[in-house]
Parts: structure tokens; sequence; C-alpha cells
């Protein structure tokens, strides 16, 4: 974690970017005394688009079909 006052981190900050990035927390100070906290935000949840594995998924025929009867008896605790 780096500690610069305000001046120091105005002249710097692409670097205190690239720094915030890799994962390292960056305390900026007034008169050395700590104001704020450069932290990287969390990365958002990817958007899901409706139809994304289209031709990559396949179901089986009997996908749907009955089960056998003693899967189905073991299911229903008999």
């Amino acid at each position: 974690m780096q500690t610069m006052n305000i001046h120091e981190a105005k002249t710097q900050f692409s670097k205190l970017i690239e720094a915030v990035m890799q994962g390292e927390e960056v305390i900026i100070a007034r008169a050395g005394k700590p104001v704020a906290s450069l932290v990287a935000i969390q990365s958002m949840k990817p958007v899901r688009r409706a139809g994304a594995l289209k031709g990559k998924i396949t179901i089986a025929e009997d996908f749907d079909a009955p089960l056998p009867d003693d899967i189905a008896a073991s299911f229903e605790g008999s």
C-alpha cells in the first residue's frame, strides 16, 4: 500500500492507476493525513445474451422419457 500527498498523486496519476490495476491500494493524503483511498473497481458481471450457446448444446431425444422403474422407485423412497 502506497501513501502519497495530493500534489505527488496528481503528477503520477497514470502510474497510480497502473498500480491499482495490479491490485495495489493507494492512499491519498493532504498534509500527511490520509483523506482518500484509490482502489480498483470490482469487475461487473458479464452481460448474458439469449441464444449465445445456440448450436453448442444438444439434448438427447429421450431427455424427458420416463425413468426406469428401479430408478423412479429410489426417488420415491420405495
